[in-house]
């Protein structure tokens, strides 16, 4: 992959393209990775060359852009190039299953335990109308399960994210075309990384360092 010419990267992979097989193919994340979000994070520093936004971390461009009409591309982008890196990280190979310790712990609380939360996760990733993301998220404290369409992620609202599930056609069409609760289920049951989910608990609940 070509490094990319501005201030924000295209990260590699955490696995091999082919890691995820049978559950997606490495065809569809040579597409989905190598065009789609390489092409975010490539829109995205044509964007903002020359603005304040190129000296930001990429959590405070989406953040300052979130909700405003006169910076929209730069937020679509930024929060498609943020959910992306985000998304891959939260899957893994021979993953799925239920999770243990303080992730178990918070979603037996906020969530009436793995089952409920498994239901509800699947039903709001397959629901969300045209496309979107399916989130595990944390906010004020407490779990909630969202479904955010186009580039929506929970950085805008201040929330946490734990877990992320893709909905747009181009992460599932070449291997499940129009089955997309086929496709989510499977991520859910055999890819979602649950020991992920419990480092960005964990994190969310130490003290941020001053600046």
């Amino acid at each position: 992959m070509t490094a990319q010419t501005g201030p924000f990267q295209l990260p590699p992979l955490p696995w091999a393209e082919n890691a995820l097989d049978p559950v997606i193919s490495a065809n569809t994340i040579s597409f989905h990775y190598g065009k789609h979000h390489a092409t975010y994070v490539k829109k995205l520093n044509e964007l903002v060359a020359g603005t304040r936004y190129a000296q930001m971390p990429l959590e405070r461009v989406i953040a300052e852009t979130a909700g405003h009409p006169d910076s929209q591309k730069i937020f679509n982008n930024a929060a498609q190039a943020w959910n992306h890196t985000f998304f891959w990280s939260c899957m893994r190979p021979g993953a799925g299953g239920k999770p243990s310790g303080a992730v178990a712990e918070a979603i037996e609380r906020d969530l009436g335990g793995y089952d409920k939360f498994r239901e509800s996760f699947i039903k709001a990733a397959v629901d969300c109308f045209g496309s979107g993301w399916a989130w595990l998220a944390l906010r004020n404290g407490k779990l909630e399960i969202i479904a955010l369409p186009n580039a929506g992620t929970p950085i805008a609202s201040g929330s946490t994210a734990l877990l992320t599930v893709d909905v747009w056609e181009h992460a599932y069409y070449l291997d499940y075309q129009n089955r997309r609760p086929d496709f989510v289920t499977a991520v859910v049951d055999k890819l979602l990384d649950w020991n992920f989910a419990a480092q960005q608990l964990e994190s969310s609940s130490q003290p941020r360092k001053a600046a």
